[in-house]
Order: C-alpha cells, then structure tokens, then sequence
C-alpha cells in the first residue's frame, strides 16, 4: 500500500479534510491542503503536511475549480486526490482530469459517478435494473411549460429537484398550483448556478417519508457489499441534522429488501470505492432516492457500529487492493447516532451565522468521537456549507446513544456565532425521536416544539450577574489569585453598611436589573426587581437567598433558596455566554459609559440578516409590489434566503445587484408604502 500511495491531496476543506489526514497519517501517507484565500488559516491547513493556495474566497474559483486543484497537486507532487464530500466529489469532469493528469483518483470511475450523476440517467437506470421508484417526469424536454403540464399530470403535492444536484440543494416542494410556475423558476436558477445545469426532475411528494440509505462498498475485483443501513429522517431544508445506524424500526423483511436493493444498484453500474444509495420509505414500501457516488458526511456512524475505518477502506481499493472483508465477516455491533453542529440559529429559522468563533470546547467522554473542522478563534465564512463539526455516540443499544449524544450536545461550548448544538440535544430527548414515530417531516411539522425558553430564568440571571462580576477579574488569568488591591474589587463597598451592587443584563434587548447584596466581600442576598412596566415600587421583585458562591475563569456556581445551580460561562467582549444544561443565554452586559446611539435605517429599508451574495433581484425601481413578495434572493452557506416586501408598496431604490456580496446587516432596497409620496 504505502508503495502505491505516498501522497494525498484532499480536495476539500473542514471537518472532511481534517478526518481524512487522520487516516492518512495513521498509513504513513503525506498529506497536502488546498484552501482559498478565506481558509489561509484554517485548521484543516494547520493540520496538513503541506498545504497551497488555490484561488479566492468564492467556491467556483477555488474548490470547484477544477484546474485549480489539478494544479496544485502537481506542484505539491501528490500521487493521490481524495475528494471528500461536496465540491467536485460527485464531478465526473474532476475525477476523469485527475486520471489524466496521472493522480490516483480516491473514488469511483468517472462512468459510473456520471451514470448516478443525473437523477433522471439514475432514476431509469434503477428503474430498468427492477428497483422501485417514485413516479414523476425525468424526460429530456425541460421548458418550463412543458414541465408544467407535466407536473399537473402527475398531481399534487410533488417536488422539483435539480437533475445534477445534491445535498437538497435546490429543492422546491409544491403544494398548490399557484406555487408551481415559482418553483420551477427558482429550481432551475439554482441548478444552473450550483451545477451548471439546468435540467429538472419531477416525482412524487410523499408527506411523511423516512428518509434511509444503504452504505455500499466495491472493489475493481469485482467484490461488493454493502455495511449496513441509516436513518437520515432529521432534516431542515432537506439537509440532513441527525443520522444513524444502523436505522431503527425497520421491518426485517424490508431491511434485507433495501440492502439488496442497494447493492444491486451498485453492481448494476459497476461501481468502485464508497457510496449510498438512498431511499424513501412510508412506512410500508420504499423508493430509490438517489445514489451518492461518494463518502457520506454520516459516514461515521457506520464506522461505529462495524468497527471499520472507511477511509482506509478507500485508500486501499484506489490503491488496487481487494475489499479487505468479504460479506458473511462484517459484523454490526450497537447503535450509533451523530448530530451535525452547524453554523445557524434555530432560533431564527435556521438562518446561517458566519464570523470568528471564539470559544470551541468539544465534549469529551466514553464512546464520543467529535470529528471538528474548527477551533477557538478559527473564522467561520459565510461562503460556505455550515457545517463545522460532527459529534458521535455509540451505545449497546439506540435509547442510551441518543442519551449518551444529548449529554454530549449538553458539554458542547461554542461562542461568536449562532449555532444548533442544544437544540438538537432537545430533538434527542423528545418523546417523537426516541419512539421512532419522526420523518423529513418533523421540523416542517413542529420546529418550535424544540426551541429554547425565552424567558431566562431567575437562577440564569443571577449566575450571569455573578460571572460578569468576577469577569474583570477572571479574564486572563486565575479568578482566585491571592489578596488583591481594594481599588480592584468592585463590591461596592460602603463603611459599616452591606455591600450592595448592580448590573443590568440585556437579553433580545429587553434588560434585566440584578442587585447583589455582600457581606465580608461574599454574595449572600440577590434582588431582581420586577420590570417597570409590571410595577413602579422599587421593592418588587424577587429575592433568592445567596450561599456557595464560586466563580473560576469558566464555571459559576451558587445556592440559590437551597437549591445548586452551576453553569459553564465565557466572556466576549461586552457579550456574556451562559451554558446551562441545554440552554444557552447570550446576555449583553450594560454599561451606560460605552453606550452608543446610532442613526436608524432609512424609513422604508430593508436590510440582509446575514452575509451572502445576491442570486436574483426579482424587481424594479418603481415597480408596485405587495406584501409577501420577493424582493431578491440571497444566497449564503449553501442556502437561498428570500427577502420579501413586508407590505403593499413601491421599490424606489435596488443597492445591489445579481452577484453583489453584501455584508450582514447591509441595507438592500428601499420601499414606500402605498399611497406614500416617497421614501
């Protein structure tokens, strides 16, 4: 093996790219980086061998540039490109150029990534090898009044995919008639500008489906297996959240009937290294997906339950080598199920978050595995997937992992951008997970079921008030250094009178006084007076006796009425992160002295709740609009976000155009009211 591979480039950047150079590393195996100007200090660079730069920030000239790549592995002498997942992975161009240019491509063969690389080619394909799939329309006509007629035949609901697209990207689920003519719009728009292609399927909308895949694995001897099955059912914008395996409450005669199915497909196009072939099931039948012609993102919960590295795996088959273990000798062992920690606020509809993450505290513990692609102070772009870490647990059976997982969410501590890892622990422990009574459905059903309380609590408020307290003191060095000065200590002391201090914490804007009463320089009493809109006395409120108090650099701890509460706390700036079980309260500490005031938007403004690019502007200056409207699409992290008129009115000004980057909170357009004069 090691005289056959000596060098690998990994064609990709993250969490991927740092899991790869694992194994790589683990087989003796040089690793190369590639990454673009918005990467130069990311870890996935950190961590390899050697690393080149291959272009700027935007992905079409760096990771989907085909050239790009090719080039730099010859300047790093790489014998080998493995392409992760995303990107050019699924690229039929890129694995052929990579053959070409004498590399070692860590995959299948060109023909059959191009066989599965159309959904329409893939659907017919499995079709006429006898394996089920959902009726709809993949013909080569594609006129968007063509594709109309055609969906209104098949009926109502159905969904429209991109024919070369992956990952969910460019879906658009149908309901009503009226919403056809706009999705297929919207649906070819992504597809041309994600894939370069245009080309539209359409099948069959099943409402409450299971989403469950195969993992398949072939060697160039002709050998194929398959590893076992997955449950991929937790989902956002057909983005997978929550995976496991193997999937559970599967009927036996139905699990074998899938696998064969899998690997029936796999042969059928004479298929070579890792790949999924996925599936939908209602409950009774299944129906062919899709075949990702590449490793899974979930591949990890696979490895956890056979014990195998699939890494490794794909090194050898490149390499020439046989699978290294026939069908009869892989075993399943317990139940293994990973969440997916993303760069987004459930909070907010999933909305991607980018910027410098400052904290990163990964859990750690027995059966974990946390596979990160980013660390404390690693930037997070907004140009990008959002994925920035994957957490897996294994247990001997699928109650105790999701426990086991929830727990871990729980010990997880991120801070400097919105992120989703307590929302899932919530998922986790929800009577509808754990009984398996979930589908793609679930998040379009009752997202809200998982959020976060909104109001922070009592105990919250007064461990906040505690941290920020210490926080001067605490940052940078031990909040428990010996003996210091008086001037130091803001206790608010006064002679042969109780200590009494006050902090206001800020949370959605809305404040929260909280006064401190010490005696001997220790907390013993807490006041939190009641808003003044709920009262105008001064002593109403409530009042939690004080015992116990520990502040280190990042925990808090305290007795509040007898009873222990404990946090895991962390300052950025004036922003103060409070962990709690699987709460976490972003509190702004107030302070009257750097309080700025700043000019509102113009009247009328619409602004971008996040970095992106502009897609499409779907109006004119002067155009009447209504509300509800889209205004202008904005791409980020992978994902179109509309945004749409809040009212009747007129667009008067367009600051930006198709392909204009535009900064968070960057004000797009201005829009009158109607029956207004003007702006």
């Amino acid at each position: 093996m090691a005289n056959l591979i000596r060098s690998l480039l990994v064609a990709n950047r993250g969490e991927i790219a740092c899991r790869i150079f694992r194994t790589a590393r683990r087989m003796g195996i040089r690793t190369i980086a590639v990454y673009s100007d918005a990467d130069a200090s990311a870890r996935h660079v950190r961590e390899a061998d050697e690393a080149v730069c291959i272009g700027p920030p935007p992905a079409a000239e760096s990771y989907l540039s085909i050239e790009a790549i090719i080039r730099a592995a010859r300047k790093a002498g790489a014998e080998a490109v493995h392409p992760g997942y995303g990107f050019l992975s699924e690229n039929a161009q890129f694995a052929q150029a990579c053959l070409e240019a004498g590399l070692v491509f860590v995959g299948p063969s060109p023909a059959a990534i191009a066989a599965m690389g159309s959904k329409s080619v893939a659907k017919a394909s499995v079709r006429a090898a006898g394996v089920p799939v959902l009726p709809g329309y993949d013909g080569e006509r594609q006129d968007i009044e063509h594709l109309e007629a055609r969906a209104l035949e098949a009926g109502l609901p159905l969904i429209v995919k991109p024919a070369a697209g992956g990952g969910g990207k460019g879906m658009r689920v149908v309901h009503a008639t009226k919403e056809l003519h706009e999705a297929l719009t919207a649906a070819r728009r992504v597809a041309e500008s994600a894939f370069g292609d245009g080309t539209l399927l359409i099948e069959r909308y099943l409402p409450e489906p299971r989403h469950i895949e195969v993992q398949v694995f072939a060697d160039a001897q002709g050998n194929c297996v398959h590893l076992g099955d997955r449950d991929c059912s937790v989902q956002r914008r057909h983005q997978k959240l929550l995976e496991e395996a193997p999937a559970p409450a599967m009927p036996q005669p139905v699990r074998e009937a899938l696998r064969a199915a899998a690997v029936l497909v796999a042969r059928n196009i004479g298929y070579r290294s890792a790949g999924t072939v996925e599936f939908l099931f209602d409950g009774r039948d299944f129906f062919f997906l899709e075949m990702n012609t590449r490793l899974q993102v979930e591949h990890t919960v696979t490895e956890a339950v056979t014990g195998l590295d699939l890494i490794e795996w794909q090194l050898r088959v490149a390499a020439g080598e046989p699978l290294p273990l026939a069908q009869a000798q892989i075993r399943l062992d317990g139940h293994a199920i990973e969440a997916r920690v993303c760069a987004e606020d459930p909070e907010r509809d999933f909305l991607p978050s980018a910027g410098t993450l400052h904290l990163a505290e990964w859990p750690r513990g027995e059966s974990l595995r946390v596979d990160a692609g980013f660390e404390s102070e690693d930037a997070v772009p907004p140009v990008y997937d959002s994925l920035i870490a994957k957490i897996i647990a294994w247990a001997p059976t699928r109650e105790q992992a999701a426990a086991r997982l929830a727990d871990a969410l729980d010990h997880t501590y991120l801070a400097g951008i919105h992120t989703n890892e307590r929302w899932l622990a919530r998922v986790l422990r929800s009577r509808v997970f754990l009984e398996v009574r979930h589908s793609v459905a679930l998040l379009d059903r009752g997202a809200a079921e998982f959020s976060q309380p909104h109001e922070v609590t009592p105990a919250a408020l007064v461990l906040a008030a505690l941290a920020a307290r210490q926080a001067p003191n605490a940052r940078g060095a031990s909040a428990r250094r010996a003996a210091p000065s008086p001037w130091e200590v803001s206790d608010g002391f006064q002679p042969n009178l109780p200590a009494r201090i006050e902090l206001t914490l800020s949370t959605g804007g809305r404040p929260h006084r909280v006064q401190l009463t010490l005696e001997d320089g220790q907390p013993c009493e807490a006041f939190l007076p009641a808003p003044a809109e709920k009262s105008a006395r001064q002593d109403v409120g409530t009042r939690l006796r004080l015992a116990g108090v520990t502040v280190t650099e990042s925990a808090v701890t305290a007795v509040l009425n007898d009873e222990r509460h404990n946090a895991r706390w962390f300052l950025c700036g004036a922003q103060l992160h409070l962990w709690s079980g699987n709460t976490h309260q972003e509190l702004l500490i107030d302070d009257p002295r750097t309080q700025e005031f700043t000019a509102s938007a113009a009247s009328g403004g619409l602004t971008t709740p996040l970095p992106g690019v502009v897609s499409a502007v779907t109006v004119q200056q002067g155009q009447a609009v209504t509300a509800g409207e889209v205004l202008m699409v904005i791409e980020a992290m992978k994902m179109e976000h509309s945004i749409t008129a809040p009212y009747d009115g007129v667009v008067q000004t367009i600051h930006f155009a198709r392909g204009d980057r535009v900064p968070e909170g960057s004000e797009l357009l201005e829009l009158s009211r109607a029956g207004d004069s003007g702006s």
